[in-house]
């Protein structure tokens, strides 16, 4: 057993000193492989849109803020948003997600998306850079499995 303090065990740092000069050291020649054969491994198919949203969420002192954003691409899990104007939205933010109402109802949206506000996290944000891009959201649509397990259901039922 090691004693901790004044009276440690200096076989067991002896040890240890010996071992560094055995190890074997592995370099590379280039940057790390993907692994996979570089296919869409996406659970869903992302499109690009251009389309006006607006979120909501609650700051930390509990007052409601607003924001008008784009959304630029979207999924059935996801979208991304880009804001006009910076905003303080933290990581794992929850806020409401809804698109413009002259908007929704395109067939290339998800269903959950035409339907009016969605419940969504804030997953990932892209700072507005020097050259000119808006800050950037990603979002999390929170879609309810159980909705998304039906239409699976249904899908194969009809095949």
């Amino acid at each position: 057993m090691l004693a901790l303090g004044v009276n440690l065990d200096m076989s067991q740092v002896a040890r240890d000193k010996n071992l560094r000069g055995s190890m074997k050291h592995v370099s590379t020649d280039g940057p790390p492989k993907r692994l996979g054969n570089g296919e869409n491994k996406r659970a869903a198919e992302r499109r690009a849109l251009a389309l006006p949203a607006r979120l909501t969420w609650k700051d930390q002192r509990g007052a409601t803020r607003f924001a008008s954003v784009v959304m630029l691409n979207v999924s059935e899990h996801g979208a991304y948003v880009e804001c006009q104007s910076a905003v303080s939205i933290p990581l794992f933010r929850l806020v409401q997600f809804q698109l413009e109402r002259e908007v929704r109802e395109s067939d290339l949206l998800p269903e959950a998306l035409r339907e009016g506000r969605i419940l969504s996290a804030v997953y990932r944000v892209s700072p507005a850079s020097r050259s000119g891009t808006p800050q950037g959201l990603a979002l999390r649509l929170m879609v309810d499995p159980r909705h998304r397990m039906v239409e699976a259901a249904e899908v194969r039922a009809t095949a």
